[in-house]
C-alpha cells in the first residue's frame, strides 16, 4: 500500500523510522516537510530522507511543497502528521480534504481537524468511500478507539473519564512526590523535555480537553466543541492542596469526562484515591470507558512520543490496508 507523510517532526520521523524497520508492506511515495517536499511513485528511501532531514533540516526538493504532494502523489493514503492549530485547524484540514476529494484514505496525528471539523471531515469520507482514522489524536500508543471501534462494538458507552495529558501528570506527580511547587515542578518538566517552552496547552487544560471533544464526537456523534467544555487547569494548584490530599490517602490528578446522561463534559483537578486505577504516574495515560456490558474498561499507557504516535498511526494504516485485502 502506497502512502505520502506530511509532516517530518518528531512524530513524522518516528513513523518513518518505523516503516523502515519494519516488514509492514508500506511504501512511501511522498513526503513533505514545512520546507520542501519528495514524490516518487516507486517508493522514496527511507533512510537517505532521515539522514537529509537531521543534516541540512529539510527533507527534499525546495521547489516541492505539502500541497504539491497532497494534489499530485501517488498514494493510497496520507498520513498527516503536521503540528495542531487548534484555532483553525489550517492548514491540516485542507490537505485532508484534498486527500478525500481525490479519493485517499486519511490517518492523522493530528488533533486541530478533528476537534474542530469531525463530522464535515466524516460526511466527505463516506461521500467518497474512504475512511478517516485518528487514532494517535488521542493518548498516544493507547489503543482506545480500536477498543471502542471494536473491543466494545454492541456496548452503550455510558462515560469516559480520564488522565489526558502526560505533560501535567507529570507535574502533579513529582508535586506530590518531592514537595516540588507547581512552577519547579514545570522548570523540571521542561528540562525533561516534557513541556513546551510554552505549556499554556497543557497546564491550562487545554490539550486535554481538545482530546475529550474527540472521544466525545466519535462516542456520541453529537458535534461538541472546545467550548462547550468547563476546563479549569492544574497552573492555581498549591503545595497545600495536594498536602491536605495526601493526609486523605488521595492524591490530585487532571481528570477529562464526559458523562452525557449528567451534562458532564469537562476537565478539572480531582482528589482521588492513591489506589484508584486513574492515578498513574509521571507521563502516561489513563482512560476509563464506562460501559452497559462491559463494566468500566480502564487503559493504560504512554500518551505522547515519537515511537508511541507512530504505534498509533501504523495501526491505523495497517486496519485500511486489512480491509482491502478483505475487500471491504
Amino acid at each position: 500500500m502506497k502512502i505520502a507523510i506530511l509532516g517530518m517532526g518528531s512524530v513524522g520521523r518516528g513513523l518513518l523510522e518505523m516503516i523502515d524497520g519494519k516488514e509492514l508492506g508500506l511504501t512511501v511515495t511522498g513526503i513533505a516537510d514545512s520546507k520542501s517536499a519528495l514524490l516518487d511513485p516507486d517508493g522514496i528511501h527511507i533512510e537517505e530522507v532521515l539522514i537529509a532531514k537531521r543534516e541540512r533540516g529539510y527533507c527534499g526538493d525546495k521547489s516541492l511543497s505539502a500541497a504539491d504532494v497532497v494534489e499530485q502523489g501517488d498514494y493510497d493514503v496520507l498520513v498527516e502528521v503536521t503540528p495542531t492549530d487548534a484555532d483553525s485547524g489550517e492548514p491540516a484540514t485542507g490537505f485532508i480534504k484534498t486527500a478525500i476529494g481525490r479519493g485517499k484514505h486519511v490517518v492523522t496525528s493530528n488533533k486541530g481537524p478533528i476537534a474542530l471539523h469531525f463530522s464535515t471531515l466524516q460526511s466527505l469520507a463516506r461521500k467518497h468511500g474512504v475512511v478517516i482514522r485518528y487514532e494517535a489524536t488521542v493518548g498516544g500508543a493507547i489503543p482506545v478507539l480500536h477498543t471502542l471501534e471494536h473491543g466494545l462494538a454492541g456496548n452503550r458507552v455510558l462515560a469516559v473519564y480520564g488522565i489526558l495529558n502526560g505533560t501535567s501528570n507529570f507535574i502533579l506527580t513529582r508535586m506530590a512526590a518531592e514537595g516540588l511547587t507547581y512552577e519547579q515542578a514545570l522548570l523540571e518538566a521542561r528540562e525533561m523535555g516534557y513541556a513546551e517552552a510554552d505549556p499554556t496547552y497543557d497546564v491550562k487544560g487545554i490539550d486535554a480537553a481538545i482530546k475529550l471533544v474527540i472521544l466525545s464526537n466519535t462516542i456520541w456523534k453529537r458535534n461538541v466543541k472546545l467550548s462547550d467544555v468547563t476546563i479549569t487547569g492544574i497552573d492555581m494548584l498549591t503545595n497545600d492542596a495536594l498536602r491536605l490530599a495526601e493526609e486523605q490517602h488521595c492524591t490530585i490528578r487532571l481528570i477529562a469526562e464526559a458523562i452525557p446522561e449528567k451534562g458532564i463534559l469537562r476537565v478539572a483537578p480531582r482528589i482521588l484515591p492513591r489506589t484508584h486505577p486513574l492515578v498513574v504516574e509521571n507521563t502516561l495515560n489513563a482512560i476509563t470507558i464506562d460501559t452497559d456490558m462491559a463494566g468500566e474498561i480502564t487503559l493504560i499507557g504512554k500518551g505522547a512520543g515519537s515511537r508511541e504516535t507512530a504505534s498509533a498511526c501504523i495501526g491505523d494504516l495497517l486496519f485500511i490496508k486489512d480491509s482491502h485485502a478483505r475487500g471491504n
